[in-house]
């Protein structure tokens, strides 16, 4: 008998010099990331390079492309990392399983559809039908939302939206959301149970079905559930900090099978607690996974040192997080400025003067963020920008005199400084429970039947001139145009009524309009928190015809300075939330007052302090080179004068890495109707 030896196959060399391309950090991971496997990826620190490298690693040590299933939070950023994975490796001989969860849910549930009461040619609704089928199902149910204060068909879908996303009470949630809501929680539980019967009849998902249907695809049958966990041999997850429960429970069912899940996140930077997700999924991940592994990356390549230390120092002050400390790979830079001003006006003023130096040094604008905490803080800016001829960009947002609710109080204001202005009463009369177009107008030209002037307002009973089904919101209309005009006082020179704009917005904003936003927006504590700043930007004016002036004419500005701003070079102006991912030479946050920022109400909220400081580190380390941090010395909320505290943030900060600012007005010389501020 003659004996044969089979060989093994030689080993092919890799493609890739994996240890030239990765630092120390990254290539541990690449090299080791089988079985559960925790990334602490801190900002800055290359983790989609991370990501990249460790598919690349998987495929050239023969795992088949589609038993590796990569899920990231854009379809964009998973194709991104897809293509650099090809552009590594060449051809890659089928195609590897990426995207996002709702993408992945997607083409998954084609397939199984049948198990969760589909067919597989289901119909995803965007937002926009899902609210336009809320609608149809509160119709049902003889819901008029013009009626009476129910709320609109927007904040039932994204309050059905929250609950199924975090799993959480209904009941719970309307009491936190709409406090004077409450009497509306078993009539939208009915609205939920009439809209999910629709969907099914239809044939149709909305996105959070994708996700829960998904997950019931896994929990509930099995044969599918282990066809799954065998296919996926190894689970990507980009940006876990971000996840909510549902999300957290369908990666757990995936992996499960052959425990092969790796997951990349900073919980530094979970900042969206108000959108379901749970930093709990990367707090407790160790927890879930008792073999799980820990790498840190923590290698900072964005940002100089200068940076990275404001921000290493604020972030230590959390209590639940996993201690990291960024290090720079960049050297040199200069320590970030801190500017204290006197009010948010000199605020503005100092960061558009800055803004315009950085400019003359060559620095292109669109290099340039000024980072809010809220939408709110950007008014004073905004002004200060368009009267500076500095075009800017607001990204994911209108403009502030464009929002709706702004317009909204100021064509209240209108009708007091113009009894003639059909536009300002078809808009506010629009606004009443009761009240639509038709009769707006109707109430409208009765007005000019009579000849009404400011005078006569107080004394017409509205109430006259509508059906009785409108009674109700004319009845509080007319309660808050009479405290409007109580609120005058003669001129002692002209013997004219004035009025002070920042008594009038406030006055509304104390008004029904409150219940009108929290029953048409979800968000409409932002809105409310714009209406106080739009109160403190008229505290400065003494003539109601004077602030509506400039608040066209703002509006004006703004609209050539969004002009300029699509053609040419922009300056941008995000909220942090907005702007997390990206990065900037020179980043702004500007009103770094307690109260500010941190927003007031996460003082009231458990771990809502930790969140704001999660969101000031993201701030922070979207600045590549400079960082300006300002605050206001005075705010005049409720018409009085006071002292502001700095943010416990800066306070975090030791004073020797910060630069303190001094602010003069320059006050020697001609003065030529502008103001100017020196740096000390």
């Amino acid at each position: 008998m003659s004996k044969f030896v089979l060989k093994k196959s030689p080993i092919k060399p890799l493609k890739i010099d994996y240890a030239k391309e990765l630092n120390a950090e990254q290539l541990a991971v690449v090299q080791n990331g089988d079985g559960p496997v925790l990334v602490l990826a801190g900002a800055g620190s290359g983790k989609t390079r991370t990501i990249v490298y460790r598919v690349a690693w998987l495929l050239e040590h023969g795992v088949s492309p589609n038993r590796i299933l990569l899920v990231t939070f854009t379809n964009k950023a998973a194709k991104e990392m897809l293509v650099r994975v090809q552009e590594l490796l060449g051809d890659v001989p089928s195609p590897i399983w990426g995207g996002t969860f709702h993408h992945v849910a997607n083409r998954i549930l084609r397939k199984y559809a049948k198990l969760v009461g589909r067919t597989s040619n289901f119909s995803i609704l965007d937002e926009e039908d899902s609210r336009s089928l809320v609608a149809a199902c509160l119709s049902d149910l003889n819901i008029d939302t013009r009626q009476k204060r129910f709320p609109s068909a927007s904040v039932v879908q994204h309050l059905i939206s929250f609950v199924r996303n975090t799993q959480a009470d209904l009941a719970e949630i309307v009491a936190g959301k709409l406090p004077n809501s409450n009497h509306a929680a078993d009539q939208i539980k009915e609205i939920a149970k009439r809209y999910e019967a629709r969907k099914q009849k239809q044939n149709s998902m909305d996105f959070d079905d994708l996700l829960v249907l998904f997950l019931k695809l896994l929990t509930d049958h099995a044969e599918a559930r282990k066809r799954l966990q065998e296919q996926f041999q190894y689970v990507l997850v980009d940006e876990f900090q971000d996840t909510n429960a549902l999300q957290g429970q369908i990666v757990k069912n995936l992996a499960d099978k052959h425990g092969n899940l790796l997951v990349v996140g900073d919980d530094a930077q979970s900042i969206y607690a108000f959108r379901g997700a749970d930093i709990n999924n990367i707090l407790e991940f160790p927890k879930n996974f008792p073999q799980t592994k820990e790498f840190k990356l923590q290698t900072n390549y964005r940002s100089v040192p200068e940076v990275l230390n404001v921000a290493n120092a604020v972030i230590a002050y959390n209590v639940e997080q996993y201690q990291k400390v960024l290090k720079p790979n960049r050297s040199g830079g200069e320590r970030p400025k801190l500017a204290p001003c006197r009010d948010e006006n000199q605020e503005a003023a100092y960061i558009a003067q800055r803004v315009l130096e950085f400019q003359a040094t060559g620095m292109k604008l669109a290099e340039i963020a000024v980072l809010v905490r809220a939408v709110s803080h950007t008014q004073a800016i905004e002004f200060e920008l368009a009267k500076r001829e500095i075009p800017y960009l607001v990204r994911g947002g209108l403009r502030f005199f464009e929002r709706a609710h702004i317009k909204d109080v100021v064509s209240h204001l209108k009708i007091l400084a113009n009894p003639n202005d059909e536009v300002a009463w078809l808009r506010a009369l629009g606004l009443q429970v009761g009240v639509g177009p038709k009769t707006a107008t109707e109430v409208f030209l009765r007005l000019q039947e009579k000849n009404i002037g400011v005078k006569e307002l107080a004394k017409v009973n509205f109430t006259e001139l509508v059906d009785r089904r409108a009674n109700r919101g004319i009845e509080i209309f007319q309660k808050t145009l009479r405290l409007m005009l109580v609120a005058g006082y003669k001129d002692k020179k002209t013997g004219e009524t004035v009025f002070a704009p920042q008594d009038l917005i406030r006055i509304i904003a104390t008004s029904d309009y409150v219940d009108y936003l929290r029953s048409q927006y979800p968000n409409a504590d932002e809105r409310l928190q714009d209406l106080e700043q739009l109160a403190l930007f008229a505290g400065k004016y003494k003539s109601l015809n004077s602030f509506l002036a400039d608040v066209s004419l703002q509006e004006a500005f703004s609209a050539g300075a969004a002009v300029s701003a699509e053609n040419d070079d922009a300056l941008i102006l995000s909220t942090v939330h907005q702007a997390k991912g990206l990065e900037w030479e020179a980043v702004f946050v500007p009103r770094l007052t307690e109260g500010g920022f941190p927003n007031a109400r996460a003082l009231d909220e458990p771990m809502g302090i930790e969140e704001e400081r999660r969101l000031f580190y993201v701030a922070v380390t979207r600045a590549k080179t400079w960082l300006t941090l300002t605050y206001p010395l005075l705010l005049n909320p409720a018409g009085s004068m006071i002292l502001t505290r700095p943010s416990r943030f800066i306070e975090e900060v030791p004073e020797s890495q910060l630069d303190r600012v001094e602010i003069e007005e320059e006050a020697f010389g001609e003065w030529d109707g502008t103001e100017r501020i020196i740096q000390i």
